[in-house]
């Protein structure tokens, strides 16, 4: 992909790096520390996609050619967002709050540049067959999930054993909706 912008992605996550590498474009990561607290006011399926916004607004100096790339991830079940777990007994109530159900993973996406913007979100429903408790242990113990929205990598063993289906990009369930990133990137 021939982009008129020198792309930077604006994110330590190892997982968007891989994704965005997979793209076959050249970029750099650059991050800023952004407070990531939104207002309640705001409905749940819009929390990612204002998040990443947020996110962007830190990057106000940037170069004519520069187009910076934010994006958050958000995991919904039953109305109520799942954040990155604290510690190993918040990680595995997560992941047995999503054993046997249907839950989505939001992730907004934003770009910029010095003078325009876009937004989008993605939004992947995702099914967990019921999961033993054993399960649930192991792949903590294991996998230590703990920055990852869920507690849990759709990539990693849990995801491999537990997810029964999937209704939308696989990719944004990682942390970056690659088709509809690419089509935006060509159209920005």
């Amino acid at each position: 992909m021939n982009l008129p912008y020198h792309l930077i992605l604006a994110s330590k996550s190892p997982r968007r790096q891989e994704l965005l590498r997979s793209l076959e474009v050249d970029f750099e990561i650059r991050t800023k520390e952004v407070d990531e607290s939104f207002p309640v006011s705001i409905p749940v399926n819009e929390v990612a996609e204002y998040l990443a916004v947020k996110k962007s607004q830190a990057f106000e100096n940037l170069k004519e050619n520069e187009l910076v790339i934010t994006s958050d991830t958000t995991v919904l079940n039953q109305g109520e967002i799942l954040n990155k777990a604290e510690n190993t007994q918040e990680a595995f109530e997560m992941i047995q709050s999503l054993s046997g159900k249907t839950h989505q993973v939001i992730t907004g996406v934003c770009l910029r540049s010095s003078n325009k913007k876009t937004s989008f979100s993605e939004t992947t429903k995702v099914t967990f067959r019921k999961l033993e408790k054993a399960e649930i242990e192991h792949y903590i113990k294991k996998y230590k999930p703990f920055d990852k929205a869920g507690a849990y990598g759709i990539q990693e063993w849990i995801g491999m054993v537990g997810i029964e289906k999937i209704e939308g990009d696989f990719y944004n369930v990682m942390g970056l909706p690659l088709h509809r990133l690419y089509k935006e990137l060509l159209s920005f």
